[in-house]
């Protein structure tokens, strides 16, 4: 059984964490189950609760229809680094764009330098991930929707923490309903 997030505050201010955010994932998440924006301040909190923040990075796709110079702006005045690459369109139509082979092998590459990774995603391809790096004795969370988090990722860290409304910004529209 998973250790409960209100029991997660035995930790040192010396323990080196790595904050690893799947951006795309936890925008559509929070749109399109709570109708809202992440807060990525608190966010980073929350994922570091005080202990030595090593690297946090965002994974971000550019969308060339979407101006996203102010978001990465926000996200670099709140520590993080940021890595983006451009959306690729096939000729079907359809879009291919995602982060899971960059983020696995930045999270190996800097796993002998941490001993806590955050994983702030709810993608289960990530599974074989975690089995990996908990090999080399680095203690792994994850933090996303509980709703679409792949339940297989929730068993194979050793602390899962669900996204609450405390991490959430709402428009005042969608406060009125």
């Amino acid at each position: 059984m998973k250790v409960l997030e209100d029991k997660l505050t035995e930790y040192s201010k010396y323990q080196r964490v790595g904050v690893f955010v799947d951006v795309q994932n936890m925008f559509y998440s929070a749109k399109r189950l709570e109708n809202a924006k992440l807060n990525f301040t608190k966010l980073m909190k929350k994922a570091v609760r005080g202990r030595q923040l090593i690297r946090g990075i965002c994974y971000i796709v550019n969308n060339p229809d979407i101006d996203q110079e102010n978001f990465i702006d926000m996200l670099k005045g709140n520590g993080y680094e940021i890595k983006s690459k451009e959306i690729r369109f096939r000729a079907d139509g359809s879009s291919k764009a995602d982060w899971d082979m960059g983020m696995a092998i930045d999270v190996i590459s800097l796993a002998d330098k941490l001993d806590i990774v955050v994983l702030v995603s709810g993608d289960g391809d990530f599974v074989d991930l975690v089995s990996h790096i908990k090999t080399k004795g680095v203690f792994v969370e994850a933090l996303s929707f509980r709703k679409s988090t792949n339940e297989d990722l929730v068993n194979a860290v050793d602390n899962y923490i669900a996204i609450e409304s405390d991490l959430l910004i709402r428009s005042k529209r969608s406060k009125r309903r």
